[in-house]
């Protein structure tokens, strides 16, 4: 229609890994952006990276991520994108695509309900929205797994964790999460979801409150990997 053509004029569609316009059948990314994510495929081995991460730490059935994130990378360009540049799109979006895959992989699929890492309240009214939680729509629309995000909540703000070392990281979210109503939750197979994962910390913190409910059993996954 004429009026899609003006809109495109306007406010322009474009990539939000390369930067290029999208064709009008193209959403998010590219039709080349989106064939070379550099996807993981953590989730077909049960020694991956993201799972080492928490060997001895947390009690998890299995972690994976969907994608490498690489500084500089298109990747790093969505996460900046979806995180600071109000672009949910692109978390909803990453979400449906990995669901997609983890619908029917085990033990993901067997995943009764899915649970954001959540923002803290006063960093949720600047950003207007949780990136996890964006991710979190994606998942549960693909899977046909329901989300909450009532249920883990966080204490307080915690400060950035960008160029902080392993234990400072780890220092700063650690006791910071807490369970409200634990009765929903309780005996069911979680998922625990955030946009990129680097140390664990924040998520380790995550999966100690959680693991203190009885019968929950968790499993991880993520939007992105970064290596140290």
């Amino acid at each position: 229609m004429w009026t899609d053509d003006f809109l495109g004029l306007v406010f322009p569609r474009i990539c939000s890994g390369c930067g290029n316009s999208l064709w009008k059948h193209e959403t998010v990314l590219c039709d080349a952006c989106f064939y070379h994510l550099p996807r993981t495929n953590f989730h077909l081995l049960g020694d991956n990276p993201v799972n080492r991460i928490f060997w001895g730490r947390a009690d998890i059935l299995s972690a994976t991520s969907f994608l490498l994130f690489n500084k500089g990378s298109k990747v790093q360009n969505m996460m900046h994108a979806l995180k600071y540049k109000g672009r949910k799109d692109i978390g909803v979006f990453l979400g449906e695509e990995f669901g997609k895959i983890l619908r029917s992989c085990h033990p993901y699929s067997m995943s009764e309900i899915i649970i954001p890492v959540p923002l803290h309240r006063k960093k949720y009214l600047k950003r207007g929205y949780n990136q996890s939680e964006q991710f979190a729509i994606g998942l549960s629309s693909a899977m046909n797994i329901p989300f909450t995000t009532q249920c883990l909540l966080r204490k307080n703000s915690s400060e950035t964790q960008t160029h902080k070392s392993r234990f400072l990281r780890w220092q700063n979210v650690k006791d910071i999460f807490y369970i409200k109503d634990p009765d929903k939750i309780a005996g069911q197979k979680i998922l625990l979801v955030d946009d990129v994962v680097t140390t664990g910390a924040t998520l380790e913190s995550c999966i100690s409150a959680i693991a203190m409910i009885p019968g929950v059993v968790i499993s991880v996954a993520t939007i992105a990997y970064a290596r140290l």
